[in-house]
């Protein structure tokens, strides 16, 4: 059964946020990325090439509603990518999460200050994003939360959707095993325990690596342009800079992807369990 103009119409409204809202489905595409999906999420429909099907019999037998084969051309005309890579999926979009930190685990003899655990995760470590807008940066991020075992990251509500197609394929699967909530980052931050550490990267901070760092804290990274707002930054307890290392005209700042890389990893070198 060829793919018909409804489903083609359809699959690429899907790239915007308020069809995706509407539908409850965001787009997967490329053996990797569906891959890793399909070991967490029951796809709404697949679309892929017979080769694609060939090799994956046995993920997708049952897995969805809808399972097409299509040809290289076909999927040439759903895929938002230069170069489709043998297939499609659509999943449900994840339901609403909420994170709540509280200070009821912490043992007595230990202040919040120096150790504070959210009750829903064993990882220690929080991300939070403060306007991110590049899709591919988004990505990136999730992918590196991921690499270095971070279960969580606290969006604020500007930050780019994450199951945009562009995002979805930048994470190369590691949405699947990342925790991603949209709120309030300031009301977010308000409701943190006294003392927690809320860490972040700024021009003014103190270079991180001659910071005393802890194993537990949310990590705050900013806008592309703009760094993280006034208002979080006031929040900020632990201002972090990571320096450059050029005497003359050097770069005006990192990528933020890189940045959250660097910063991610002196974390882990300092506490790696």
């Amino acid at each position: 059964m060829s793919i018909t103009k409804n489903q083609i119409k359809f699959i690429r409204q899907l790239e915007q946020k308020k069809f995706r809202r509407r539908e409850g489905l965001f787009v997967a595409e490329g053996t990797k990325v569906v891959g890793d999906l399909l070991t967490h999420y029951r796809p709404h429909s697949i679309f892929a090439t017979p080769e694609w099907l060939a090799g994956h019999q046995s993920s997708c037998q049952s897995s969805a509603p809808l399972i097409q084969e299509v040809t290289p051309d076909e999927l040439r005309r759903i895929s938002f990518l230069q170069h489709p890579q043998q297939v499609l999926a659509l999943f449900p979009l994840p339901s609403s999460s909420s994170l709540t930190i509280s200070s009821s685990s912490l043992p007595s003899d230990i202040s919040p200050s120096s150790f504070l655990l959210p009750p829903s995760s064993k990882k220690s470590l929080l991300l939070s994003l403060d306007g991110i807008q590049d899709p591919g940066n988004l990505g990136t991020i999730i992918r590196i939360a991921d690499w270095f075992g971070i279960d969580h990251i606290i969006c604020s509500e500007d930050t780019v959707d994450a199951w945009n197609p562009k995002v979805v394929q930048a994470t190369m699967g590691s949405i699947a095993r990342v925790n991603i909530i949209y709120t309030n980052l300031i009301q977010f931050i308000d409701t943190l325990p006294e003392g927690f550490p809320i860490y972040g990267t700024l021009l003014d901070g103190e270079n991180i690596y001659a910071q005393t760092l802890t194993p537990h804290g949310l990590i705050i990274m900013g806008n592309e342009g703009n760094g993280i707002s006034p208002e979080i930054r006031s929040r900020v307890n632990h201002r972090l800079l990571i320096p450059s290392y050029r005497t003359d005209d050097t770069a005006e700042s990192l990528n933020v992807a890189i940045a959250t890389a660097i910063t991610c990893a002196e974390f882990r070198r300092c506490f790696p369990s």
